[in-house]
Order: structure tokens, then sequence, then C-alpha cells
């Protein structure tokens, strides 16, 4: 039996032993069975089709309208769309331009989920009257600014086709979309706690999938480009740890890093939803999973964000002096076990700062931020699309050839300067703070709102911490911008909650009325 078939299989497996026993505690906390069992079916529908269609084009083509009939029944579209990002990899292809360009553009599974599912969702949030206009809130404004400012650098380099696919359609598509429609689609509670269960349900089998990957030394993923006919830069074999070295895990996000990261993030989210779990069992069981899935992925980065994300969230709480001691009790218990144990040490070796175990990463990274900012300060305001080529650079060339930039911010620097910095990290700075000046309004911090609060806060300065650690490769730009879209939902909520009631203008009127009939 060819590979790819037995990986389809073993894929099947797993997902369907994960959706069986997430069936009853999701269903109990956010989600209807009917939608549960849609999109069970759409994840499982969408997997098969990538494995069995053998051709790029048919896949994309059938997935796409397999995702259109869906989304017709869909009443949480950010919800379908986090439960389903993971179900395949994004192997990308060039839409061929049929004689008259060179391609049209570039076409992988999270522009297909963008496209077919985001895209109709921002078109009809646009036409409702109570949507807030883009550009009303702090957040949107510094995002527009990034935008325009990555437009008009590009005009300066490229030409003007090229800056209308990358600088304005792949933003549209990558950047905005997931953002307005976070920002704009949740409008209560409910819906927040069905499109988080999306996200950890996602990540669960996302998790278990690489957990198997990491016991049985397999990428379940390796071949599939293959059989598709398009060759993926990503999804290599990666190993960690010196000799008798481990398979670093990564299922359908093509690299070790992405993966980890996705796990950190649904820890946080995690935290939040146990508040409405029946039983404890059913929360600790979906943790102590992502928790080994996050060690199955190597990856130091992400261990430190779920570290900052655990943090953060017990420091926000109702009792941080209590969550703290337990947290210290936990340390007391865990590490005098991992330093007597062969795995334990395993553990210990690969931590940043403490660990023998690929410590020349640890200076790369340093040498990287030096020459970095040296480079930055050669043309502070606005960067330099071609810094790769700057000679303080080449010192960072590594044996494969390649200059790693394995710092979001860095690179953000690099490309748009300081100005582009400034926008890109404020931001994310704005929604933080709007999710904390929101929380700050709600006296009873056992609310399930603030809880809510605390995980988006947690989650969003985790995802800081870590991209600064990481390149922005596959999933993870997409994750960040959909979360700041879920901070600023969350304070909009908030805000129109303790807002005083205002009789609507004739404009609001006349466009409800004219929508009635």
């Amino acid at each position: 039996m060819p590979e790819h078939l037995k990986a389809l299989i073993v894929i099947l497996v797993v997902a369907t032993v994960v959706f069986a026993l997430a069936r009853v505690p999701a269903c109990a906390i956010a989600t209807s069975p009917n939608d549960f069992v849609r999109r069970r079916n759409l994840w499982l529908g969408i997997t098969t089709i990538a494995f069995l269609a053998h051709n790029f084009w048919v896949y994309i083509i059938a997935v796409a309208v397999v995702l259109a009939l869906a989304a017709q029944r869909e009443p949480n579209k950010p919800a379908m769309y986090f439960i389903l990002m993971f179900a395949v990899p994004a192997i990308p292809a060039h839409i061929p331009g049929m004689g008259i360009i060179q391609h049209f553009f570039s076409i992988d599974y999270l522009r297909l989920l963008a496209l077919v599912i985001l895209l109709p969702a921002y078109l009809a949030l646009r036409k409702q009257p109570d949507t807030a206009a883009f550009g009303s809130t702090m957040p949107d404004k510094l995002l527009a600014g990034f935008l325009i400012l990555q437009i008009l650098l590009m005009l300066t380099v490229s030409t003007f086709t090229n800056m209308l696919r990358i600088g304005v359609f792949y933003s549209f598509i990558d950047i905005f979309l997931p953002y307005y429609v976070a920002s704009r689609a949740l409008r209560n509670i409910e819906n927040f706690r069905e499109a988080l269960m999306g996200f950890v349900l996602a990540s669960l089998l996302l998790g278990a999938i690489g957990i198997f990957e990491f016991v049985r030394h397999w990428l379940l993923y390796a071949s599939l480009d293959s059989v598709l006919g398009f060759p993926w830069d990503m999804g290599d074999y990666l190993a960690r740890g010196g000799e008798g070295s481990d398979l670093r895990a990564q299922a359908s996000t093509g690299q070790p890093i992405p993966f980890g990261y996705v796990m950190a993030v649904a820890i946080g989210f995690l935290l939040y939803l146990r508040r409405k779990a029946v039983k404890p069992l059913t929360w600790t069981f979906g943790l102590l999973l992502l928790t080994v899935a996050l060690f199955t992925s190597l990856s130091r980065g992400p261990w430190i964000g779920a570290a900052a994300i655990v943090i953060i969230y017990i420091a926000t709480g109702p009792a941080p002096l209590k969550g703290f001691a337990r947290l210290g009790l936990l340390a007391l218990i865990v590490v005098p076990l991992l330093l007597v144990t062969t795995g334990g040490q395993k553990i210990f070796d690969l931590l940043p700062f403490i660990g023998s175990v690929s410590s020349d990463n640890v200076t790369y990274r340093q040498r990287l931020a030096e020459i970095s900012l040296q480079v930055i300060m050669e043309k502070p305001f606005f960067g330099a699309f071609d810094y790769f080529y700057s000679p303080a650079m080449q010192d960072l060339r590594q044996g494969q050839g390649i200059i790693d930039i394995v710092n979001t911010y860095l690179s953000v620097g690099l490309g748009n300067g300081l100005v582009g910095l400034t926008l890109f990290a404020g931001f994310f700075i704005a929604v933080a703070y709007g999710i904390f000046r929101s929380m700050r309004t709600l006296t009873d911090r056992n609310d399930e709102m603030y809880s809510l609060g605390q995980g988006l806060l947690s989650v969003l300065l985790g995802i800081m911490v870590t991209i600064a650690t990481v390149s922005s490769i596959t999933v993870i730009p997409v994750i960040y911008w959909s979360v700041a879209g879920l901070g600023v939902a969350y304070a909009r909520i908030l805000t129109t909650a303790k807002a005083p009631a205002v009789r609507p203008s004739l404009k609001t009127r006349l466009a409800v009325a004219t929508a009635a009939r």
C-alpha cells in the first residue's frame, strides 16, 4: 500500500477517536450536536479529498465546492474557520496566467479557507448596519497604516502588477480578512465560546497526530505534496537531541515551530474553557494532550510562549497568589521527578540558556539581534527590501546557505524600518491594552467575561513573546491576526454593553427598514 494511503488511514483513525472523545464535552460547553457533526464530517471529508485527489487542482476545486456548500448552513463562521484551519497542509501552487501574465496568484489551503469562508462573511458583515466600520478603533487604524506602508514601499521596488498581487491581494486575504471577520462576527459570549472551542478541538486533533508522529518517527503528511504534484519547501523530517535524536512533530503545519505555537495558543484558550467543563477530568485530559504535543515539537520558542501564557493567565486571575502557589507546588513535584529520569534530563538539556542541546541556536539569535539592529539603523525609517544583501547580514548565512530571520519583529524592522515596526508592534499593544482596559471595567473577577478576557490577553501577550523567537511562517501569522481580531471583538462587546442607550440615527433606521423588506 502506498505511504500516503497508510498515512490517511492513521490520520482518520486518530481523528475519529479524538472527535468521539470530544463530542460530549464540546457539545456541553459550546457547540450544538448538529454543528459538531457537520464540522467533524467536513474535517474528515477535506482530509480524505486531499489524500485521494492525486491532483492539486482537483483537490482545490473539490474542497472549495464542499466548503461553499457547508458555509451556507454555518451560523458561526469563525468557529468553522478555526476547526478546519489545520485539516491539511497549506501546500501552495500558482494559478497560471494563461499567457496574459505569468500567474494570477498563489493558492493554498489557508487562502482557500479565507476566500470561501471569510470573504463571504466579510461581505455580509459590511452590509449589516450594526457592524462597526473599519477604522473606528485604534487597532484598525494601526493595521491600516501598516498595510498601506507595505503597499507604498513595494511600489518603489516592484512592478505595479506585483504590488497588486502581494501588497494588496495577499494582504487582504492573509491579514485583513482573518482580523476583520474575527473582530466583527462575534457578538456575544456564546459566539466566543463556540469559536474558541473550534480552535481547541482543531488543536487537539493536530496534537494527537503530532504525538503519533513523535512516537512512531513518521511524518504523516510528508508524502502529500508529491501526491498532489507540487513540491513544498516545508514538511521535511527534522530531529533534535544529539545522539538518539527525536523526530520533531509537525503534523499538517509543515514545521515543528508552528506546531508548538498552535499548542501554546490552544492551552491558553483551554484555560478559559475549563470553567464551563462539566467534568474536571475532561479539561485535564485535554490540557495534558496539548502539553505533551507541545513538548513533541521540541521547539523552545513555543515553550517560552506557553509558559508566558500560563503565567499571565494566573497573574490576571481572581486569586493570583493561590494560582502561583499551586503552580509552585506542581513544580516541586514535577522537577525532581524529571531530574532523576532519562527523559526528564533530556527535557532540561533542550531548555534555552540552560540545556546543552542546540545551544548554537541561542547564540545565533543573539547575533541576529545585534547585526539586524545595526542594519536597521542604516535605513531606520523605512528599512530596505534588499537587506539580505547587506554585507553585515552575510555573517548570518548558515551552512544551508540561508539567512534565517527567526524573529518576526526584526524581520518587520528590516523590511519596513522603525515606522513599520512601530505600526506592527503598536497594533498588538493597542489590542492588548483594549482587552485589559475592558477587563478592568468588570467588578466580578469570577465572571465568565472576565475569564474570557484573561484567556485572550494571555494568549495575545504569549504570541507577542513567541514571535520574538520565530519567523512568521505557515499558520503563525494567520493565527496572530485572528487572535488580535478576537481581542477587538471582546473589547467592543464590553464597550457596547456599558454604553448608554441612544436613539439610532435616521440613516441607520432607514437601513434597518430597508433590510426588513
